[in-house]
This record gives structure tokens, sequence and C-alpha cells, in this order.
């Protein structure tokens, strides 16, 4: 299970001073400026107008990077701190595409699209927390330009993108689903599921007690559910990333994990221990099984191999359970 804690090192967007808001927009745009230059160069040969399209928009992000360092300048002075992606909560991880040949065109326009909504919404952030009216203004006028690029981002499929690839667009509420609802959900049936197997079966088969069993089951998976629900809340605050609000994400993992354990847990309110243990069983299967589907259905992994990994996993766990509660 994940700790409840968070890391100290990465900083809340919140916590963020109006210097470090800007600092962090800098180093926003000179990372685009490049990942779009890398785009530009890999898709020269094959697909040249998009080339041409991502080399203009490259060029466009190191003059914002420009415009934020001259405004910055003006208000803070020469030293500009380093403060970058990775070190706030909430900020997507881009998968290095620029670094695959060849590159695929549909995947680089979801992603360039992804990296301009995701800063649409860093600007949108930014600006409920600043006052300065340059500030304030420089932002709005970088806000419209996302709003631009992700319109450019989207006019690739005019000049060069195959149909195969129109199938993306229908794929972004898709992706927000998966990121708000499925994903945090299927993190806690996974924990709820799993890691609550060996306290239970180890309960069952030390003691044969049904009612202790189910007393051991139940603090395992709420235990679980809080912990989970709290760690997910406090992972990331959704400002940037766009996975929903904080406490909404953590209570679909807390919940989810707390009935991925209780599954298992119900069926020791039955009196007779090993048909308790059969039904709890057959329980567990099922709920092995969904988590398989749920992985191959939402997050594109081989139906075989999500079940291979989580049946292994799985049983793993729950034969821990009952050698140590056997002992």
């Amino acid at each position: 299970m994940k700790s409840p804690f968070g890391d100290d090192r990465v900083r809340n967007f919140a916590d963020l001073t109006e210097a470090e808001i800007l600092a962090l927009a800098i180093s926003l745009e000179e990372e685009h400026g490049r990942i779009f230059a890398e785009y530009a160069h890999a898709l020269t040969d094959g697909f040249p107008a998009s080339a041409k399209l991502f080399a203009e928009m490259a060029e466009e992000e190191n003059e914002h990077r420009r415009w934020l360092i001259e405004l910055y300048r003006r208000r803070f002075g020469e030293h500009i701190p380093l403060i970058r992606r990775q070190d706030v909560r909430g900020f997507v991880r881009h998968e290095p595409l620029w670094m695959v040949r060849p590159l695929g065109l549909d995947k680089v326009r979801a992603q360039a699209e992804l990296i301009e909504r995701e800063t649409r919404q860093f600007y949108r952030s930014a600006l409920e927390r600043t006052t300065d009216a340059s500030v304030r203004k420089l932002i709005g006028d970088l806000i419209a330009a996302e709003d631009k690029h992700v319109t450019l981002a989207r006019s690739i499929e005019e000049t060069e993108i195959t149909t195969d690839v129109k199938a993306e667009e229908a794929a972004v509420e898709r992706r927000a689903f998966v990121l708000q609802y499925v994903q945090p959900g299927l993190t806690g049936l996974i924990d709820g599921s799993v890691s609550t197997l060996a306290p239970i079966f180890a309960a069952a088969f030390a003691t044969h007690n049904t009612w202790q069993t189910f007393l051991v089951g139940m603090a395992a998976s709420v235990g679980a559910g809080i912990s989970m629900g709290i760690a997910e809340a406090m992972a990331d605050d959704g400002l940037i990333s766009g996975r929903g609000h904080p406490w909404i994400r953590g209570a679909i993992t807390g919940l989810m994990t707390a009935l991925g354990g209780l599954g298992h847990t119900l069926p020791y309110l039955i009196s007779d221990f090993w048909t308790a243990t059969a039904v709890a069983a057959v329980i567990v299967a099922i709920e092995l099984w969904a988590i398989a589907w749920i992985r191959a259905r939402y997050m594109d992994t081989p139906f075989w191999r999500a079940s291979f990994e989580v049946v292994l996993g799985g049983a793993v766990v729950f034969a821990t359970g009952i050698l140590i509660g056997s002992a």
C-alpha cells in the first residue's frame, strides 16, 4: 500500500510564490520549445508540412519564454530560481516520444495536444494566483497562445494525419475519464483485493474462527481504504494534470480499496469455516478477473497478460496468507 505521506521534496502548486510560478512557466516554455523542435526534426522527411508546423510552434514557445524572462527581470531581478515540472505536484509525465525512430505522427499529435492543454490549465491556475496587472496580462496572452497551439495540433489532421488517427480525437474524453475515475478506482481495487488477502486468510487458517476472521478483514479493508484514500488525495492536487479534484479521486480510491477487501471478508459472516472460506475463494477469483478485465479494457493491457500478472500476484499473496496462518 502507498504511504499516506507526501514527498516533501515536491511542492504543491498552491504553495508557489508569484516569482516561482513565473520561473516554472519559463522552464515549461523552454522544455516545450525543445520538444516541438525535436518533433520538427524527426518529421522532416516523412511529414514535411507537420514538421514545419512544429518548427513554428517551437519558435513561438521560445518567444513566450523570452516574454516571461523579460517580465521576471522587471519584477524580481536577474536571478531566476530553478524550478521544473518534476518539482511540482500534478504535472503529467510525458513519454519521450521524440527519442523514438521512426516517429509516429498520430502519437506526436496526441502528445502535443496534451502538452498544450496541460500548459493552458497551468496558466489558468496561475492567473488565479497573481494580482499584478502586467503578469495577469501576459498570462492572459499566453492562454490565448496555448489555445491557438491546441488548434494547430489538431490541424495536422487536415494536412497529413491518417483516418486511423481520427479515433484519437474521440479518445480525449475517454482518457480524461480514465485519469479521473478508472485509474484511481483500479488502484484501490488492486490494493484492496490483493494486499488484504494475506492478513485475512492468515487469520482464517490460524484461528478457524469465522467471526475473528471477519473482524480482521474489516480492520484490514477499512484501514487500507483510509490509507489509500489519503495517499491518493495528497499525491496530486489536480490543478495541472487534469486528474480531477484530489478528494474526489481520493474518495474513489479509498472506497474501491475498502470494497476490494470487504469482498472476501463478508463471507466470514457465515458460521461454517470451510463454507465461508470456499465462498471467499470464489469471490477472490471474481475480483482478480474483474481487475484483469478493467486493465485490458481501459489501460491498454492485453487481457492474457493482465490475467497472468494479476492471478500470479494474487495467488502468491493468497498462498502466503494460508501458509502463515497454518504455521
